[in-house]
């Protein structure tokens, strides 16, 4: 064992963790040496292609087309009552696609041969780990060990009839009624697929807001729509206790019989027996060191923490930023430099969808802002897909019209979001967007009505004709 492990007792570097943040780290590391180390416990492959955002997206495409049913009638189109969703053919279809995303991270090992190592890592002082017994010196070492999802202890005793996103999509099959704790983005997400494919679902929450919206017109945009298709229990923490064949579920002004429940409270950072009280830092109560936001190092340690671990920017995106940027600061070929993130952007691939853009309202004083809105419960292209609702607001500086952030719940909220993304990014304003042309019919006119809106607010500073010109006063060409 000894002479199996020798070469390994001195590298220049160890990444811990082969999820979004690792593999991007490690891809960086491998431009300036291949004097390293991939260290992981558990399944070889990201959080969001083996249980999150890959496999969730294949489940909400096949409930939405399955309700797209429903307006079947309106289009003048017969027969759909004959139509029926088979749960363990979806299922299966969801795990084959995900089987696909998953089989690039699944094949490191055997590429990267000794320098992969499945084991359990756990810091033994800023430049050591251990793993499998065995001690590694390393010049730097970076963390992205990953997350788990939050199941309270006190819910274990009701084995898998307590499901997480981690273990849903290998069910091979669902009951009935499922009831769902935790309405942020994932629980929204996977509470509405459920209901469209034929199941009795219940939201619980123990806050008022959904989808983490942060916008209260958004909001209250919203909640409605949801409420429509399943009953939402919001303000009060959610109780299990096991009846008879079943799981009552109590919480605010209200209780559900379910015969299964999915915890989606959200994830937790795997740092616990990671050995962070060794760096001689020191940790808040839930053990987090302090990290340099610009760099990711811990202290002034050579250990770096990056992606979902870190529990900052839980984003796919963010993560591979993160891994990047440790790879960067960690790798002593690298030039670092001053790294600016890119524009925050979350969407929530529910229906219609919610995405914020840009900074938090909270972050921007409202005697420095301005806000434009287009009700979309009007807006003449989706009114002819039949999913007319919703809302956008925009704001932007009061003073130069430069657009600061968005928020949203409509149809397509994923492509408007990134197109106004990629307009604060450039630091545009309001009057430079609607100088872009406008086709038509499209959902981005929608944009284009928020935007004239905003304008309207702003000085007079060589505004597009766009802005200047009033309505025609009909709703197909306006």
């Amino acid at each position: 064992m000894r002479d199996k492990w020798e070469w390994r007792m001195n590298v220049d570097t160890v990444i811990v963790g082969a999820g979004t943040a690792g593999l991007a780290a490690l891809r960086e590391v491998r431009r300036y040496t291949e004097d390293f180390l991939l260290i992981n416990d558990g399944h070889w492959g990201t959080t969001c292609a083996a249980v999150g955002c890959m496999p969730s997206k294949a489940l909400i495409e096949v409930a939405n087309a399955f309700h797209q049913r429903k307006l079947f009638p309106q289009f003048g189109l017969r027969g759909a009552d004959t139509l029926e969703a088979d749960l363990p053919a979806v299922l299966a279809h969801v795990r084959r696609l995900r089987d696909g995303f998953v089989a690039g991270p699944e094949s490191l090992p055997n590429e990267l041969g000794k320098r992969a190592v499945q084991g359990r890592a756990r810091l033994q002082g800023p430049g050591c780990i251990e793993v499998n017994g065995q001690k590694i010196h390393a010049r730097a070492i970076i963390l992205a060990p990953g997350s788990r999802p939050v199941v309270p202890k006190a819910w274990q005793s009701f084995g898998n009839r307590v499901l997480t996103t981690d273990s849903l999509f290998e069910q091979d099959d669902l009951p009935q009624r499922i009831a769902v704790v935790g309405m942020g983005a994932i629980g929204v997400e996977i509470a509405q697929a459920l209901v469209r494919l034929g199941k009795t679902v219940a939201g619980f929450d123990n806050s008022d807001r959904l989808a983490g919206i942060g916008d209260d017109e958004v909001l209250a945009a919203f909640r409605p729509l949801l409420e429509r298709e399943m009953t939402l229990y919001l303000g009060g923490s959610a109780e299990l206790v096991m009846t008879d064949g079943s799981i009552r579920v109590t919480g605010a002004a209200g209780e559900f019989e379910a015969d299964a429940v999915l915890a989606a409270m959200g994830r937790r950072p795997n740092i616990d027996g990671l050995g962070l009280e060794t760096l001689g830092v020191p940790l808040d109560d839930k053990g987090m060191p302090d990290i340099d936001p610009t760099t990711l190092r811990i202290g002034e340690s050579s250990v770096f923490l990056a992606g979902d671990a870190n529990a900052r920017r839980p984003l796919l995106h963010e993560a591979a930023d993160e891994g990047y940027i440790a790879s960067q600061f960690a790798t002593p070929g690298a030039e670092p430099h001053g790294f600016c993130r890119r524009t925050p952007l979350s969407v929530v691939f529910c229906s219609p969808q919610v995405a914020h853009v840009g900074r938090s309202l909270a972050d921007l004083p409202a005697d420095t802002r301005v806000t434009g809105s287009a009700d979309f419960s009007r807006q003449g292209r989706v009114r002819i897909t039949g999913k007319a609702a919703g809302i956008l607001k925009i704001h932007a500086e009061a003073n130069s019209g430069k657009l600061l952030a968005a928020d949203m719940c409509i149809p397509d909220a994923e492509h408007l979001a990134h197109l106004l993304a990629l307009a604060i990014e450039q630091d545009m304003t309001v009057q430079q967007v609607l100088a872009m042309p406008f086709y038509h019919p499209v959902v981005e006119e929608g944009l284009r009505s928020a935007l004239r809106d905003l304008a309207k607010k702003l000085p007079n500073r060589g505004q597009s004709d766009l802005s200047r010109c009033p309505n025609i006063g009909f709703d197909a060409l306006d």
